[in-house]
């Protein structure tokens, strides 16, 4: 009897090996591919660094509409004077032996999971698949598309438009005697891992979805748990040290949390199955 139990248990675990070396092959692959493309990565991750972002476009056409229809409020605060900053030359520095070919390592093993992430998801998928229903398999191709194309928006959702906001906020808070000196790892770290976390983030309208085709989850149920779903979005972002980088993540956390109630309510089963008695 107790044989019987544990001879499951280590084909699960046999098939678990399986599906993780051909995704880690998959990644590696994919590191090989973007080494070649990683200082560009690096170029565009340092960008904020010279303060000149779609900010700072949206600052001047402001300020010149304000010049436009009220000429006296732009003349009185000097607003012109804002303007004339310069944008500055900052660069990266680091302190220790090998310290940006191991950094070169790290954003093309990202950039590489990235590149492979359909072979991830159809592991995955491979993985959990024997519990499925026949048309329950049917949705394989759906997922590896939806979850793909949701994780690489929330990374570009976060370098385009979150990332130069942390940045610049940072940035402002140099004065007379203050300037920024960032260290090359801790720069690329911290947004090598919030790519990674709002990639997550933006998985969650699939994952909802998912269960809700499954029956597990429905849009009732998820309406009621509002919540408690933003209580976990402020206990996630918690984990961060810096108000800004907890604001930016709980506010998203939470708005993929409300689109994934429309979503289930669209797309979803409308009913969770009544268990047997």
């Amino acid at each position: 009897m107790g044989d019987e139990r544990v001879l499951p248990f280590i084909e699960h675990l046999i098939e678990l090996r399986k599906r993780l070396i051909i995704a880690i092959v998959a990644i590696v692959i994919g590191m090989g591919i973007s080494w070649n493309f990683s200082p560009t990565l690096l170029n565009f991750v340092e960008k904020p660094l010279a303060g000149k972002t779609y900010l700072t476009d949206i600052k001047v056409r402001a300020y010149q509409e304000v010049k436009d229809r009220f000429p006296t409020l732009y003349t009185r605060y000097k607003l012109d004077k804002d303007l004339a900053i310069p944008v500055k030359e900052r660069q990266l520095n680091y302190s220790a032996p090998l310290e940006p070919f191991f950094i070169q390592c790290k954003i093309s093993m990202i950039a590489g999971f990235i590149i492979s992430l359909p072979v991830v998801f159809h592991q995955l998928w491979l993985f959990i698949a024997p519990g499925l229903t026949r048309k329950e398999k049917k949705l394989a191709v759906p997922f590896v598309t939806f979850s793909t194309f949701s994780f690489c928006a929330g990374a570009l959702f976060f370098l385009i438009l979150i990332w130069p906001v942390i940045i610049n906020f940072s940035l402002s808070y140099e004065a007379e005697g203050l300037r920024s000196w960032f260290n090359l790892s801790a720069y690329v770290n911290f947004c090598l891992r919030l790519i990674l976390m709002f990639g997550l983030i933006f998985e969650l309208p699939v994952l909802a979805l998912l269960l809700s085709r499954f029956g597990i989850v429905n849009y009732g149920l998820l309406a009621r748990n509002r919540k408690y779903a933003l209580l976990a979005s402020s206990i996630i972002a918690a984990f961060h040290a810096d108000l800004i980088t907890m604001f930016v993540i709980m506010v998203p956390l939470y708005l993929m949390y409300e689109i994934s109630i429309w979503i289930v309510l669209i797309f979803g089963k409308k009913k969770l199955p009544v268990p047997e008695t």
